[in-house]
């Protein structure tokens, strides 16, 4: 099992590049249908239910789901996450672990057994503000995917992310300010794609793809165009789709030629569909998924000539 290798494979097969995001909530009305909670009562169980539905209703569409871990541990329902991981590789889908983990290297070794060898997920999200120190641990698992926080889909992300950064040499490390005329500076997010590419350098690729890639959101379609331009065998995962306010057209700049090169994830659109679509009552929430996936994939080949 490879993870790079599977997740191509999969694309070619099923002619999808559509990732369903698995995030359970049940606080409000247009979530987790209430005949559930009332049904199953405890969070464990109402969750495995939701979701081992719309694995059913969408496993032979899509190649990959991502569950946010968050939303597990807000409702202590880490079992239900374990399982769905475990059921969604009954049925030969992949998974991304969703938990944007980082921190010192002993630290992040302890991380990367508990994604991968604690939950069994097949690739994980991380944010590499500490550097390349806690992306190493997770690198060791060869056969596992790491995708990299480069350029978020929240309107914030400009805060940190917009800024202009320049590597200047033989500075002391101490120097917390300096004045410089005439220098080219890159963005923040400009910047993290560089070390991203360099970092990947010498990792095992299929079809020119390898296990690092990296995350920039669908609703900032002209970083991603910028992006694609220095990443070039990384699969791009694309979060902000649908309910962000993304579109079909703003995700085609990840992607090659040959439909290539990046995952698209919807996670409210797809699993709360039946709210938006009158046509399912709550008890089919589970069909309404299945036909928001069909409408996406349409849409998406179509932007991206796939």
């Amino acid at each position: 099992m490879n993870f790079i290798e599977d997740l191509i494979r999969s694309i070619q097969q099923k002619k999808c590049v559509v990732c369903m995001g698995l995030d359970p909530r049940m606080d409000s009305d247009a979530e987790i249908p209430k005949y559930l909670v009332k049904d199953f009562e405890e969070p464990n169980n109402i969750i495995l239910e939701f979701n081992k539905t719309l694995i059913d209703a969408t496993y032979d569409l899509i190649p990959v789901i991502k569950p946010q871990i968050a939303f597990y541990e807000k409702y202590e329902a880490l079992p239900a996450l374990k399982e769905t991981i475990k059921y969604a590789h009954k049925k030969n889908l992949l998974v991304i672990l969703d938990s944007k983990r980082n921190d010192i290297g002993s630290t992040s070794e302890a991380y990367a057994f508990s994604m991968f060898k604690g939950y069994g997920a097949d690739a994980s999200t991380l944010n590499a503000y500490l550097g390349i120190d806690g992306i190493k641990p997770f690198l060791k698992y060869k056969e596992k995917g790491v995708f990299i926080l480069v350029k978020t889909s929240n309107p914030s992300s400009k805060e940190f992310q917009n800024l202009f950064s320049v590597k200047i040499e033989n500075i002391p490390d101490n120097t917390t300010e300096i004045k410089v005329d005439s220098i080219t500076l890159d963005r923040n997010y400009i910047h993290m794609a560089k070390l991203v590419q360099e970092w990947g350098t010498s990792l095992k690729k299929f079809m020119n793809f390898h296990n690092l890639g990296v995350v920039v959101g669908a609703t900032f379609p002209e970083e991603l165009k910028a992006i694609r331009k220095i990443i070039h065998n990384s699969i791009i995962l694309m979060p902000g789709f649908g309910m962000q306010g993304a579109k079909s057209e703003d995700v085609k700049y990840g992607f090659y030629s040959d439909g290539l090169g990046g995952i698209v994830n919807s996670s409210r659109g797809i699993i709360y569909a039946y709210s938006k679509n009158k046509n399912y009552p709550p008890e089919k929430f589970g069909e309404a998924a299945r036909e928001e996936v069909i409408q996406m994939k349409e849409n998406i080949n179509k932007a991206i000539g796939f």
